[in-house]
């Protein structure tokens, strides 16, 4: 059942695309929708109004890098997190076929408080379901028949992704994700891969910064070919999934010594002119970024003291919070304190990619990786993230736009969402400060509208608080 008619009145309404703000205008929402704005609007009988008069209104902010569905744990609540936080659109980035075949079929549903899910791939590429070229390309079209948005690289050999990577455009599905070690980046980029996420992972883009590019990408490309397994076992699908476990927890754990001397290299030879050169072909082809620069800190530097007195832990249980200590004690165990260096060292350098990046043109957009890694709380990470971008030099308009209207333009989805106008999708957020003024003035969440239905700033208070307690009896 659709919810009663719902009048904001007299909010400041933020132009997302160029940051304009329209004050004392009302926005009339109904079934959902954004049917009217303007000033001095009339409303339907048994409409609920609410009094937004010195609020500041923006489209809802939408994860563009998350995982609440498929990692276990309560789903329902790790949702309303998301959208008690102003989340109010997702792109889920690990999916399954069955979970494709649910959407399809209408019957995959989601609790009321819960953020619209906006995009959805298959089963994760791996080495396993991508051994072959013949392979790859069955994969991809699987999952394409399916119903996944896009296709996710995850942990694949250069050769086989661009096989998937053909397949998939050939079938008009966009490619995302992790760059395989030693891959050629900019052929990628130029082939048509859609976003690149968490700066490639791994050596990812930073090799790509190196004045010794070609020399770090060699070996990187020789040190995933060497863990290749050369056969199919039955066992080998159970420890792919450990595998993965792992690598959602902290994906630094993984790494040799041979891996850390890679990145010490990488870290040692960066050069901002090459990030610029690079920045600037990202730009000419279109290619997306998504930093994630908080999942990015909590792998990298998760033994810092400063995470494990966050006050977001509240909301995590303590099954969770045991794990993630042990994840540290690990870090702490079989890294030197040299090699904890090199890894906060290239993280610094992430920050300076992220600023050349947006910078020369780059599109980037704002996502956490959560839930399941490493310190990363979902919905409050968005929040870090903002944070950390801000940190990194993201004005805050851009910021604004990464978390909403590029969302839309990204997906094309501009006819439904990204902006506050009439036919819109009524997924909004209400700031208590102006946003454009001031990056910070994005946290000042005061309110959340989804679907047409209102939180108001006591609804999502209250929430919180629910939520936190329920993680307590765990």
């Amino acid at each position: 059942m659709p919810p009663t008619p719902l009048l904001l009145r007299s909010a400041t309404v933020v132009d997302t695309r160029d940051g304009s703000l329209h004050p004392e205008t009302d926005v009339l929402i109904q079934g959902g929708v954004i049917t009217a704005v303007g000033r001095g609007l009339t409303a339907p009988d048994h409409t609920t109004a609410v009094d937004a008069h010195g609020r500041y209104l923006v489209p809802g902010y939408n994860d563009m890098h998350a995982h609440p569905l498929g990692r276990g744990g309560d789903v329902a609540a790790t949702l309303e997190l998301m959208l008690v936080h102003g989340i109010t659109g997702y792109r889920q980035m690990s999916g399954d076929l069955d979970l494709l075949h649910a959407r399809t079929s209408g019957t995959l549903s989601f609790p009321p408080a819960s953020p619209a899910l906006l995009a959805m791939p298959g089963p994760l590429l791996t080495m396993l379901n991508t051994a072959t070229p013949e392979q790859a390309v069955a994969t991809v079209r699987e999952q394409v028949a399916a119903g996944a948005d896009f296709i996710k690289s995850a942990a694949m050999t250069k050769e086989r992704f661009f096989d998937a990577q053909a397949e998939a455009l050939r079938l008009g599905v966009p490619i995302v994700g992790h760059l395989p070690g030693g891959i050629d980046v900019l052929r990628a980029s130029r082939l048509g891969m859609k976003s690149i996420e968490h700066f490639g992972s791994g050596l990812g883009v930073l090799a790509c910064c190196s004045t010794e590019e070609h020399t770090l990408q060699k070996a990187a490309g020789a040190r995933q070919r060497l863990s290749l397994p050369k056969i199919k076992l039955p066992f080998m699908d159970k420890a792919v999934n450990a595998l993965m476990k792992r690598v959602v927890l902290n994906p630094v754990n993984l790494n040799r010594p041979e891996d850390v001397a890679l990145v010490d290299r990488a870290v040692r030879t960066y050069d901002e002119d090459r990030t610029r050169e690079l920045a600037a072909r990202f730009a000419a082809d279109g290619t997306w970024h998504v930093p994630t620069l908080i999942r990015q800190k909590t792998s990298k530097l998760c033994d810092d003291d400063a995470f494990a007195t966050d006050p977001d832990l509240r909301y995590m249980s303590r099954a969770t919070l045991k794990t993630w200590d042990g994840v540290v004690a690990r870090f702490r165990k079989q890294f030197t304190p040299e090699q904890r260096a090199t890894f906060a060292a290239s993280h610094r350098y992430e920050y300076d990619m992220a600023r050349v990046f947006d910078a020369e043109g780059v599109r980037m957009l704002v996502g956490t990786d959560s839930s399941g890694a490493v310190w990363v709380v979902p919905g409050a990470a968005l929040h870090d993230e903002i944070d950390l971008l801000a940190e990194a030099g993201i004005p805050p308009l851009r910021m604004l736009q990464m978390l909403t209207l590029s969302a839309a333009e990204f997906l094309g989805t501009t006819d439904t969402m990204g902006t506050v106008e009439a036919g819109k999708n009524a997924d909004l957020v209400l700031l208590d400060a102006n946003p454009v003024e001031d990056t910070a003035n994005l946290h000042r969440v005061v309110g959340v509208v989804r679907a047409g239905t209102h939180y108001s700033e006591a609804n999502l208070t209250a929430a919180k608080d629910r939520l936190a307690a329920e993680r307590t009896v765990d």
